[in-house]
């Protein structure tokens, strides 16, 4: 009977790996597309404010979407990717065959969705098999944007982006002030630094001044005296077309902390036009560099996926 149950668990994984392959395939394009969130960059990037254990649950199969630490074995179907799990994986599938109970998974939840802590290979085989609901001990981390099942870490970055460009221009009212509702970063944290920037301005603003002007002047005048004149430096060297991907914003925090270490090294009297220039030609692309590493990249992930798929095949059947 063992030999039975043995068997049907072999042709579930041998199923479970050819529709690994295909989704690989399938998202050749969009690699990011077929990729598990990894728990500890999902983190990272939304900041939980705090943990709670929340204990026993039956949660849903489907929002289940990352991993804290196998998130590269298995794709965001929780297909397995690799030949070694085959073992593991197939005594998991014949114990549902033999009405064995399992332990419960170990998971976070954060966002509305779910990570495994422990119990990956349980999860994988329940996906497989249509399970809709799995028991599960619940640590839940508090967070203030949701996640959608199918988010890359990338659309994660913009949701946080975008709420927290929110919260700005409602607590500082920026907009109102400045009159300029392009204050855009591709990164999470850099309206806290403005605000600092802001706050620091107003500080030495302050010091030449009897009493004390409020922050709607500090910002006002930082906006006038420290934001547009690099993004007048930014436009007049043509800096955007050098940094695919970044917005003006992003380059007036890279250039106003490069600025400051060139101060520090050659004087106070060092430019913002030529710390604008020297961080192009430092760090910007060309044309030419930008389809080379194109073309380097593109060929580095298909070489990625023919050794992935190569190892993942090396377990063998008995």
């Amino acid at each position: 009977m063992n030999g039975w149950f043995e068997n049907m668990a072999e042709d579930d994984f041998a199923r479970a790996r050819t529709r690994e392959l295909l989704s690989r395939l399938a998202g050749l394009l969009d690699p990011e597309s077929d990729k598990l969130l990894p728990f500890e960059e999902v983190k990272a990037i939304l900041r939980p404010a705090s943990e709670t254990y929340v204990g026993m649950e039956a949660v849903e199969v489907d929002r289940i979407v990352g991993s804290e630490g196998r998130y590269r074995d298995f794709n965001r179907h929780f297909l397995p990717r690799k030949g070694f799990l085959r073992s593991r994986w197939i005594s998991i599938d014949m114990a549902h065959y033999k009405d064995v109970p399992l332990p419960p998974v170990r998971i976070y939840e954060v966002g509305g969705v779910y990570f495994v802590r422990d119990g990956n290979h349980r999860v994988s085989v329940a996906r497989m098999r249509g399970q809709t609901m799995i028991d599960a001990e619940v640590t839940k981390l508090d967070t203030v944007v949701n996640i959608r099942p199918g988010s890359t870490l990338e659309d994660l970055r913009r949701e946080v982006v975008a709420y927290e460009k929110t919260r700005f221009y409602e607590n500082t009212g920026y907009g109102a002030i400045t009159g300029d509702e392009h204050l855009d970063f591709t990164s999470p944290g850099r309206y806290d630094q403005v605000l600092e920037h802001v706050l620091v301005h107003k500080y030495f603003v302050n010091q030449g001044i009897e009493g004390e002007i409020s922050f709607a002047d500090a910002l006002f005048s930082w906006y006038e005296n420290v934001y547009r004149p690099v993004m007048t430096a930014i436009q007049d060297e043509g800096l955007l077309t050098r940094f695919p991907g970044r917005t003006n914003s992003d380059l007036y925090m890279f250039i106003v902390q490069h600025w400051d270490e060139l101060k520090r090294k050659y004087g106070l009297g060092y430019s913002l036009g030529d710390a604008a220039r020297d961080y192009g030609e430092r760090f910007g692309t060309t044309p030419t560099s930008r389809l080379r590493a194109g073309l380097a990249t593109a060929l580095r992930r298909l070489r990625e996926r023919i050794s992935e798929g190569a190892r993942g095949e090396g377990g063998k059947r008995p």
